[in-house]
């Protein structure tokens, strides 16, 4: 039932639209499944809503909360990973509020974000689960929002009610960023912002005219987990298979079974899932899977590089993997999500260019066998918007191959920040009017054009400038990862901290491998290798190398490692006690 064709999709102003629409015309069609892992070896015990089940949850909670509030109100959605989530969304969506997706207050390292959020949205209600009703409760206090329990809502409750009528305009949710850079501001998404996004991440993968399945495991609170898992699927009329992100992590190959068990299956990861499954999937779990039907596979980190692709494709060529399946994108939260993408089915573009000169604004070729190039991948065209290079200081357009600020404009970029002046932000303007009129959305994040496809290089605001120089602090991480096998991959931080004479100097902050102790580590000798690496290939001189425990090195409620916050804490002298071979003064 579920293997034929889906039927083209209208054009809905609205999510919950979408959802009656399917309702009414495919209403056995499975719409959402989450696949629950209870034992560590367990295959996965499925929960599936047809879209006419989906189409009565939502409704019955839509009521329950407009009893509950005012037209406008903030809803935030504290449940777990699961099909009373998507239903908890598009539920507030329904009753003409405003959802602030979040998470259960049990998120590891993360309950100071999560209170700090709640100060900010300040809703009325907050929808849970029966399973996680004790700890919301504890963790909100007396005198806190009214909580509401989503799956002890009556089907009955909704019979009689009515929808609001929609208006693309009003602010759908509130999307908070996952503050790696700063600290976390709300992004107003409106209706019309997600559903255009929506349409525009399933025509820039090609998925809006063929048969697709989402397959996630990225968190509905996260801006790529609820549009790639929630909004493209409403959209489409397409299924969505979600697990939980522990169950990932837990092991990693379950998400590569629901990528096999599910014909033309689209999914989305960050760099370090990719290289996680290589190092973590056995040979006797690749036997018997197949990832031939496999449409494509998002990767959004920034910036993409092509050895993330080329060792997970080499990993699973034998599983039958297509190597044009990996999708290098760009995307952030104040565009809804979707900016750039490349297309399934075409090769990986890459791009070795100087890094000396790309540190001085410039992307000009280099062998890909110098060890002083930068590996990068072409993240492809827009799709549906515009997108522009400019000088962040004198906002000029910048031509292809010079380096500078990403400028988007399209009916994705969100409406500003929660209760923050955002004009800066959202209302740029070119200092030549005619370079690109209107108004642009400042994303903060560095790049370039090559060959007619943008290449990010990084952030602007954790560029290390040392003597005059530009250092990207991923380029020195992944120096300093490959520079001694105790330095945990993809759990390090570098960054800037003020020196001499108004000066800045480097700093690199690392976990060590979870394979070795730190009484038993040469940390002397640890220090010795990164910084010999870090002045051979970058002509940086570190300041301070710190090794610390694992789960040690913050990280945002994305998942990436948040430099923002490891610096902070290095200020503050959270490290003083750690493995260290002393600080260079």
């Amino acid at each position: 039932m579920d293997s034929r064709r889906p039927p083209l999709a209208p054009e809905c102003p609205t999510l919950p639209e979408y959802v009656r629409h399917w309702a009414e015309t495919t209403p056995d069609r499975r719409a959402f499944t989450f696949v629950e892992h209870p034992a560590r070896h367990s295959r996965g015990v499925h929960r599936t809503l047809t879209w006419r089940r989906l189409d009565v949850r939502v409704r019955a909670l839509a009521a329950r909360l407009a009893d509950e509030t005012d037209p406008g109100d903030r809803v935030a959605l504290l449940c777990p990973q699961g099909t009373e989530y998507v239903t908890a969304f598009l539920a507030a969506l329904s009753a003409g509020l405003v959802a602030v997706p979040l998470y259960t207050p049990g998120l590891p390292g993360h309950a100071d974000r999560l209170a700090g959020v709640l100060a900010d949205a300040r809703p009325s209600v907050v929808v849970t689960t029966s399973r996680a009703r004790d700890e919301v409760r504890d963790f909100l206090g007396p005198g806190g929002p009214r909580i509401v329990v989503a799956d002890e809502v009556s089907d009955d409750r909704g019979r009689a009610w009515q929808p609001v009528a929609p208006d693309a305009g009003a602010t759908a949710y509130l999307q908070y960023t996952s503050g790696s850079t700063r600290a976390p501001a709300g992004v107003e998404i409106s209706h019309g912002n997600v559903v255009a996004n929506a349409r525009q991440a399933l025509a820039a993968y090609g998925l809006d005219t063929r048969p697709m399945t989402c397959v996630g495991w990225l968190p509905l609170y996260h801006d790529m987990g609820l549009v790639l898992s929630v909004a493209a699927p409403v959209a489409r009329g397409a299924l969505s298979v979600l697990m939980d992100p522990a169950a990932f992590l837990h092991e990693p190959v379950r998400w590569l079974r629901l990528l096999a068990a599910h014909p033309n299956a689209v999914s989305a990861a960050p760099n370090f899932a990719y290289d996680y499954c290589v190092a973590t999937v056995t040979a006797d779990q690749k036997e018997g899977l197949r990832l031939d039907k496999v449409t494509a596979l998002i990767n959004g980190s920034e910036p993409v590089r092509p050895g993330t692709a080329d060792r997970f494709h080499a990993a699973f060529a034998g599983q039958g993997l297509a190597p044009g399946t990996h999708c290098p994108s760009y995307g952030l939260a104040e565009a809804t999500v979707f900016v750039c993408a490349a297309r399934p089915g075409e090769p990986l573009s890459r791009f070795a260019l100087d890094r000396d000169a790309l540190a001085a604004g410039k992307a000009l070729p280099a062998r890909p066998d110098d060890p002083r190039a930068v590996l990068l991948a072409g993240c492809g065209t827009p799709a549906g918007q515009r997108v522009r290079v400019a000088d962040p200081v004198s906002r000029a357009l910048l031509s292809e191959g010079e380096v500078g600020e990403i400028w988007v404009q399209g009916p994705n970029v969100g409406r500003g920040y929660w209760n923050r002046d955002a004009e800066e932000v959202f209302g740029a303007e070119f200092a030549d009017a005619a370079a690109g009129p209107g108004r642009w959305l400042r994303t903060g994040d560095l790049g370039t054009v090559l060959e007619g496809q943008l290449v990010v290089t990084g952030r602007l605001k954790d560029l290390i400038i040392v003597d005059g120089r530009n250092h990207y602090p991923q380029d020195v991480e992944a120096t300093a990862q490959e520079a001694h096998e105790a330095v945990r991959r993809d759990r390090l931080a570098a960054f800037a901290v003020p020196g001499g004479a108004g000066g800045e100097r480097a700093v690199v902050v690392t976990e060590h491998a979870r394979t070795v102790r730190l009484a038993e580590l040469d940390v002397a000798a640890l220090v010795r290798a990164v910084r010999g690496a870090v002045s051979a290939r970058h002509g940086l001189r570190l300041v301070d190398v710190v090794l610390v425990p694992p789960g040690t090195v913050p990280r945002t409620s994305s998942g990436k490692v948040s430099r923002a916050l490891t610096r902070a804490r290095y200020l503050e002298g959270a490290y003083g006690g750690q493995g260290r071979a002393g600080g260079v003064g």
